[in-house]
């Protein structure tokens, strides 16, 4: 399905089913760092860490209340060219050079985490690891493009449900219910240990918000919802990755904080991994916890939860340079390239950037002295906010100079060189009398520090550039009013979809039964009666939802 253009294997030629694109905007969100690198965050910290992904659910909820049918209808193949009609043709190739090398840090960060885990599970060098992953999911993206990316997303959040879902059952058994999970976490399972300041926490929670909408509700992220087949099935998507996102943030971080009480020395079971061995934690619980098989299957999610994140950034590198790069070199030329060639380049081009992806995964896991949570925020708060700000205030404000763009992400750049090097957390606190803060304490005032920057300083520069416009110097005036009008006109699926909407639900429903058939197969692994019932439950409620698919298929059918 991803062979027949290139806007088939960019976005699906927009013809995705609102489950379809919401999955994949969910995993997008769910990287291995969730069972990695926030599990160990979960695991030291409590509460603490549900500030991120409560953020990650308000901002879906503003997707489905403001943003996300308005992406659909900016009516592009990429997320560069909507830059080009709002911003024009200059800051369309800014953007294309700079998301790109983005991507690269992004998806390397993701990768980076995955390769932590699964050295640890198999014993193996780390670098190999990442090395021998990178390519495996290289490989997949490059020949499936779009619509294997998605249907892998959907197919893959079934994994991580079922893993997720069973971890979580059998942690509140094991320490005895909810009340004693929160009554028994060392240190205070709401505010944790080391957090002698806990407004310096609420602080934390309030932040997230605006930043998360910022990362997540942007013309660089709204590629997600281009895949959907018209504006109604863009606005469900949001819906259903808020109510994933909404429900999970609990689900994913009970066994980490049932391991804090039942294995207090988990963190020390991997030491091979440095300042990195709480990011285990999740593999800990499950050995120790959970029946014979399971760490396959939480290998099986990790691998789900990577491919998702990784496979995405490669497809949309792809099309960002197609259609923004080298479309527009051969225009400068008078040459044009006919489409099935294009779509053999974008397939080069994808693994041009995945070899890039595996590199940066290299390079971050040389940074032992960084836990992956912190590298995670680090990334997202200092680079990728000065860059999201002006493309989220797009689809807001109108009237910006074409210098707006660029020039608020300087200033963002400056911002976080600021705060990180020059006015840090000790001498902000040192305003307020406060001597000394603990580790934690410095890196939880350094995010909110970072973001308060962004969303004062950033985003009110950009705002402050409305003062400059001159309409008279608008040379994208006409392009950016046909813009403007597309997000605020419909996008209604034509004649020919429900053909591809049954495509959608056969291939996806066979999909499903498969994976439930190998799930059953695990109830024949020596264990426990429960852990075999375990097993047989799951594969039986992944199975109906197979049938339910290739059901609705044919009557839709008929």
């Amino acid at each position: 399905m991803a062979s027949k253009s290139t806007s088939d294997y960019f976005r699906g030629g927009g013809r995705m089913l609102w489950w379809m694109v919401g999955s994949t905007a969910f995993m997008a969100q769910f990287s291995a760092v969730t069972f990695t690198g926030a599990a160990g965050k979960a695991f030291a910290d409590g509460f603490a860490i549900s500030a991120v992904y409560i953020g990650n659910t308000f901002a879906f909820f503003c997707g489905w209340a403001f943003f996300a049918h308005r992406f659909r209808q900016m009516r592009v193949d990429t997320p560069t060219e909507a830059i080009k009609n709002r911003f024009g043709p200059k800051n369309e190739t800014f953007f294309s050079w700079a998301l790109i090398v983005f991507s690269f840090l992004n998806a390397g960060v993701w990768l980076n985490a995955l390769g932590v885990f699964t050295s640890a599970v198999f014993d193996a060098d780390i670098s190999l690891t990442i090395v021998a992953i990178g390519l495996t999911v290289l490989f997949v993206s490059v020949l499936s493009g779009a619509w294997g990316v998605v249907a892998s997303d959907f197919v893959q959040t079934l994994v991580v449900a079922v893993v997720s879902i069973a971890c979580a059952v059998v942690a509140l058994v094991k320490i005895g219910g909810p009340t004693e999970l929160v009554n028994n976490f060392p240190g205070g399972f709401f505010i944790g240990p080391n957090m002698n300041y806990p407004l310096i926490l609420i602080g934390t929670f309030i932040f997230f918000l605006p930043k998360q909408i910022i990362t997540m509700m942007n013309l660089h992220d709204s590629f997600r919802f281009l895949n959907a087949k018209d504006s109604f099935n863009a606005r469900k998507a949001s819906l259903l990755a808020m109510t994933l996102m909404g429900v999970g943030t609990i689900i994913w971080f009970i066994p980490p904080w049932a391991a804090a009480t039942l294995y207090p020395d988990a963190a020390t079971n991997y030491s091979q991994l440095g300042n990195k061995a709480a990011d285990a934690v999740y593999l800990v619980f499950a050995r120790n916890a959970m029946p014979i098989g399971t760490v396959g299957l939480l290998m099986a999610a990790l691998f789900a939860a990577s491919m998702s994140s990784m496979d995405s950034a490669l497809n949309k590198n792809a099309g960002i340079f197609i259609r923004s790069i080298y479309q527009p070199f051969l225009a400068k030329r008078n040459k044009q390239t006919e489409d099935k060639k294009l779509l053999r380049i974008s397939q080069v081009v994808s693994f041009i950037s995945g070899i890039g992806v595996i590199l940066a995964a290299l390079y971050f896991a040389s940074l032992k002295e960084l836990s992956l949570f912190e590298l995670m925020m680090s990334v997202s708060t200092m680079i990728q906010m000065p860059m999201m700000i002006p493309l989220l205030l797009a689809i807001v404000l109108k009237r910006t100079p074409q210098w707006a763009p660029w020039a608020t992400i300087v200033v963002g750049l400056f911002v976080s060189y600021f705060i990180a090097n020059i006015f840090t957390a000790e001498d902000f606190v040192s305003i307020f009398g406060i001597e000394s803060l603990t580790r934690r304490e410095i890196i939880d005032m350094n995010i909110i520090l970072t973001i308060a920057g962004h969303v004062f300083i950033t985003a009110g520069f950009f705002w402050a550039t409305t003062l400059f416009y001159k309409e008279e110097n608008d040379k994208n005036k006409v392009a950016t009013d046909s813009f403007f009008k597309d997000l605020e006109t419909p996008v209604i699926a034509d004649d020919l979809q429900d053909e591809v909407d049954r495509q959608q639900r056969i291939k996806l429903g066979n999909m499903v039964m498969v994976m439930s058939l190998g799930i059953l197969l695990m109830a024949l692994i020596p264990n426990p009666f429960w852990g075999r019932i375990m097993f047989a439950t799951c594969a039986l409620i992944i199975a109906c939802l197979g049938f339910l698919l290739k059901r609705s298929a044919v009557s839709k059918n008929m």
